[in-house]
């Protein structure tokens, strides 16, 4: 029995007198208590012997029948009546006897002085996770999701063992519960059912918890959701100092990934349109779909609730921020669903990306960023709940973002170790690092049956595919590509023969037109510079984009030389620039250019040996100029060398 408030309550029949507080207080204890049944209270709520407010509800030759609450009723004898009564008179009973087929017995009494206590319904609490069709259960826990359809409501419910759709019928298209939002904490009783192959609870009663047990339920569901939340305890793949202080934080993020899941709020993935974004994020987006169709009752909850684009820049642009915005608030008007929770991958770090940032803001939408691009800590940990990027542990963008996901995807599901053991080498030699565990990555994707050509034409398929797929996701094509998620080792063969075999044919093609136009001068530094005008010589609006093409361009030259070498491919108002042997440290760049020539509108980043830079069309001569100045005067360093293609 649930005690909610104590002492006199002036209602149903209160006999106690007004005395003073110092006396009541002290003959609060020595007065019967009468107790004040909720509605929904059951036979649970009840114990023989106790006093109960009752109302008449029936009355025949033999006695009376009392209700004291909707659910628990039973028959004062007529041998045990104090007095006459009426349909709806009130009294008080005492409970003598619950039969065995459930009849319940109560005497009449005459109390003189008494004090009240309400009691709240205490049901039965069922975890959403187990129940099974045919189930008569109460569960208890948050709304997620509030959707009204053409026929019932439906409360999505989440108690952190798991999500359950509730379905409360009204009336055909009318909201039932209206006083019940999401977010709130509830009780929800009914009957398990199957509905389109997923399990739905048909509502009897859902009722909105008042704040003191709201309260002490959302301490439960918190320290569940805690609990559930916890990463897998696992190792990274290979043995890396450099990577320990990493993988601290990517167990945070692994934690709030999957709480985020538990609490049924929708996941949208951004990541850059290369290889390594891609080997970055298909391990999340696996792992994630994997725990949601654990975690939700409905099999098509992952479709609903996860959703992974890339993007061609290498930093949030405003025309992406504003589809994925207006994407979240349809879904919140059309679907009832919570906002969604941000995750950047291989981008995010920059101060490019604040804008963006700044407009989620406005709604309070959760961000995190696992990046490898140099970071400005200042202008975007302020807007992101997480931030992982090995800079920011004394390390740089040799850790490529795929190789630091494929062990957030291990964390949240490391069921999937097998299947991913090949991801970081592609990832890798994508981004061409040289980081000293890339032997390691290499060996054990080996071991895993993928000798080192096998993972470049991976990464080249995969680089191809992206060029194609645009702003569109190709979940199915890039699964099949990467071998993970892939239900057809024989296609996978296939599919990435086909996609390397046309890529480097284009990338010859792109290269042979090139070739008598590239310029070449020997800076002072004894640097070899190359520079080529891709609006005037390139093919255009086909693979490889100027990112790529002035990577694949950079890379012969730096064959064919030996020496330090950096290469610029520029159009109309974009520069691309590769460096291998020299510290550019282009971000450093982009910053002084805006110094000095504060007309031309210079944005854009990168690493310390690649990068993109966008201008005013009328100022490219001016920006170009300055940077080669800037490049002349840069510090040879040979341990450097440059990493993915950027797309313009």
């Amino acid at each position: 029995m649930s005690e909610n408030s104590a002492g006199d309550s002036g209602t149903r029949g209160d006999s106690s007198p007004e005395p003073d507080a110092e006396a009541a207080k002290g003959a609060a204890d020595e007065r019967p208590t009468v107790y004040d049944l909720a509605p929904d209270c059951t036979l649970e709520d009840v114990d023989v012997g106790a006093l109960y407010h009752a109302e008449v509800n029936g009355v025949v030759d033999y006695g009376i029948f009392v209700d004291v609450s909707a659910a628990v009723s039973g028959l004062v004898h007529d041998s045990n009546l104090d007095g006459e009564y009426d349909v709806g008179d009130s009294l008080i009973v005492r409970l003598t006897e619950v039969k065995e087929n459930g009849d319940v017995a109560f005497d009449d009494e005459t109390v003189d002085d008494h004090r009240t206590e309400t009691v709240e319904h205490e049901p039965s609490i069922s975890r959403i996770r187990g129940l099974a069709p045919g189930d008569e259960v109460t569960v208890e826990g948050e709304v997620v999701q509030a959707k009204q359809t053409g026929g019932p409501t439906i409360f999505a419910v989440s108690d952190a063992s798991g999500v359950v759709s509730c379905a409360a019928f009204e009336e055909a298209g009318v909201r039932a519960y209206p006083e019940v939002a999401v977010g709130d904490m509830v009780h929800v009783s009914g009957t398990i059912e199957t509905r389109e192959n997923a399990l739905q609870l048909e509502v009897d009663a859902l009722k909105k918890l008042p704040d003191e047990r709201a309260a002490e339920a959302r301490a439960r569901f918190e320290e569940a959701l805690d609990e559930r939340a916890e990463p897998a305890d696992i190792d990274p793949l290979v043995e890396w100092a450099a990577f320990e202080p990493i993988h601290d934080d990517l167990r945070d993020l692994a934690r709030l990934l999957r709480r985020t899941v538990l609490s049924g709020r929708p996941i949208r993935v951004r990541h850059h349109a290369d290889g390594d974004g891609m080997c970055a994020a298909i391990p999340v987006q696996l792992a994630l779909e994997n725990f949601v169709g654990d975690v939700h009752e409905d099999p098509d909850a992952a479709r609903h609730l996860f959703k992974r684009l890339p993007s061609k820049a290498p930093y949030y642009e405003m025309e992406d921020v504003t589809r994925d915005l207006n994407f979240a608030l349809e879904g919140r008007a059309r679907h009832g669903q919570k906002l969604p929770f941000l995750l950047m991958l291989d981008n995010g770090s920059t101060e490019e990306d604040v804008p963006a940032y700044e407009n989620l803001a406005h709604y309070d939408i959760p961000i995190a960023a696992v990046d490898h691009h140099h970071p400005d800590p200042e202008a975007v940990e302020p807007l992101l709940d997480a931030h992982i990027n090995p800079y920011l542990h004394g390390e740089d963008y040799r850790v490529t973002t795929g190789m630091m996901c494929v062990e957030l995807a291990r964390l949240i599901d490391p069921s999937l170790t097998e299947e991913l053991e090949h991801v970081p080498a592609v990832a890798g030699l994508s981004d061409r690092s040289k980081a000293e565990a890339m032997d390691d990555y290499v060996a054990l994707a080996e071991a895993a049956g993928y000798d080192e050509q096998d993972l470049l034409d991976i990464g080249e398929a995969l680089d191809y595919a992206a060029h194609w797929l645009r702003y569109s996701e190709g979940k199915t094509l890039v699964n099949d590509a990467l071998n993970v998620g892939c239900e057809d080792e024989a296609r996978h063969e296939e599919l990435v023969e086909f996609l390397s075999e046309r890529a480097a044919r284009d990338v010859d093609r792109q290269l042979d037109a090139l070739d008598d136009h590239v310029e070449h001068e020997r800076l002072a530094s004894g640097a070899h510079l190359y520079r080529i005008d891709l609006d005037e010589y390139a093919h255009r609006f086909t693979y490889p984009a100027p990112g790529k093409t002035t990577g694949e361009l950079h890379d012969t030259r730096v064959k064919e030389t030996g020496d330090p070498v950096i290469t610029i491919g520029y159009g109309p108002d974009f520069c691309v620039l590769r460096s291998d042997g020299v510290r550019l440290d282009i971000p450093n760049m982009v910053t002084e250019l805006n110094e000095e020539l504060p007309e031309a509108g210079v944005s854009g980043g990168g690493h310390l040996v690649v990068g993109s830079i966008k201008f005013v069309k009328g100022r490219r001569s001016a920006v170009i100029e300055t940077l080669i100045e800037k490049m002349a005067d840069a510090e040879i360093d040979e341990a450097l060398s440059s990493t993915a293609a950027l797309e313009d």
